[in-house]
């Protein structure tokens, strides 16, 4: 039997075809759209697996070949997905490849696939064809909720789908940073969120932890950020957004509610780091996987509290160089002898994983997983990772 044809010309002409008929392409017609694809250049068994809300497992999206979700751990599509790079995996029936759905920075899921054989030719075409999956992933998600239920393994709040609708991408990857954040737990968040963007060659980031729980700190949250967004977007400095940021939850809410923050901007072509703390537990420094130090500063009021102007500290990164913000549910949970979780405690495991992940996505998840699991499996209070890397 006959190779089928994969060269680059067959593969611009193919992906040109399948784009031209996506342009006006209903949602549910994506899984029928990439098996015909995959059918066509001699490929079998396509699976589109999306990453579920708690970040154990690689759901199937439906309409593709029908399975259990895929853990992320120890499987070849996990390793796809956390490194971000094609994983291939020799089998009897030909060669099963894992690629990453990446749009721009970001990370959607991974397409699974079988080959009789693999070339330089067949890689090309894989990874130009997964880039335009992960379009249309994300063009589609705008105007469906079938994604979204797919990565659903469990009941969601209201609240909770608040907050997932505020969130940016959990992560991205491009040639100067990395970024990725994590809440938890997954269905239930209410008050944590963060935000970032990258506007030219600065990045911006926040934090925040709203008071309270459920639908009252959602609401608040969603200001917080709108208020974070709208400021940044004005180009002002972080003392007039700490300020800006401060009025909205004030008059708003009133003067017996807070929301502690942390706003950043890192020159992501200097490695200047300038910070603004308004409550939150101090970010950690993390070089050649090991954390140095506390990033200490002088902090404000939450904001809410008409807090004065703040100081904006500052610092200078190394090529490499970690940031670790995170909010107090992750240290102040109580273990089952009743004391604290802790820093010293969460520095531990930092290092611990730090040394056993590559990537600021790895590490974030895995941290995450790890410090839930050791705090008994469980939190009473919402908990925020977020993880900068100056590349």
């Amino acid at each position: 039997m006959a190779r089928p044809e994969r060269s680059a010309g067959f593969g611009a002409r193919a992906l040109g075809a399948l784009l031209d008929q996506a342009r006006e392409l209903p949602p549910r017609s994506i899984a029928p759209l990439v098996a015909d694809a995959v059918n066509g250049f001699g490929g079998r068994g396509p699976a589109i697996l999306l990453q579920d809300y708690g970040q154990l497992v690689l759901v199937p999206l439906p309409g593709l070949a029908v399975g259990e979700p895929v853990p992320i751990d120890g499987s070849p599509e996990g390793a796809a997905f956390l490194r971000g790079v094609p994983v291939e995996e020799p089998r009897a029936d030909g060669v099963r490849m894992c690629l990453p759905l990446l749009d721009g920075g970001d990370e959607v899921g991974v397409l699974a696939l079988t080959l009789d054989t693999v070339d330089e030719d067949d890689r090309r075409l894989l990874r130009r064809f997964a880039a335009l999956v992960a379009d249309l992933l994300i063009t589609k998600s705008g105007y469906t909720d079938r994604i979204f239920q797919a990565r659903r393994l469990e009941p969601m709040s209201v609240a909770a789908e608040i907050q997932w609708s505020l969130l940016p991408p959990l992560a991205m990857t491009v040639p100067r940073v990395a970024v990725a954040g994590i809440l938890e737990p997954a269905y239930q968040v209410a008050g944590d969120s963060f935000d970032y963007a990258l506007n030219d060659d600065l990045l911006h980031v926040a934090t925040i932890d709203a008071m309270g729980h459920g639908l009252d700190a959602a609401t608040m949250a969603t200001v917080a950020i709108g208020a974070y967004r709208h400021a940044r977007r004005a180009d002002i400095g972080l003392a007039e957004i700490y300020a800006f940021m401060d009025r909205a939850i004030a008059e708003q809410f009133g003067p017996d509610h807070f929301v502690t923050a942390q706003m950043m901007r890192l020159d992501t072509a200097t490695g200047h780091l300038q910070w603004v703390n308004a409550g939150h537990p101090m970010p950690l420094l993390i070089r050649d996987h090991v954390v140095v130090e506390r990033l200490e500063s002088a902090t404000t009021l939450p904001v809410g509290f008409g807090g004065e102007e703040p100081v904006i500290s500052e610092r200078l990164l190394r090529h490499g160089d970690r940031v670790l913000c995170f909010t107090d549910g992750l240290v102040e949970e109580r273990e089952a002898g009743g004391e604290q979780f802790g820093e010293e405690q969460l520095i531990e495991w930092v290092n611990r994983v730090e040394r056993s992940q590559d990537g600021v996505r790895a590490v974030v998840r895995a941290l995450s997983h790890v410090l839930k699991e050791k705090r008994g499996g469980f939190t009473s209070d919402d908990a925020t990772l977020f993880l900068i890397e100056w590349r």
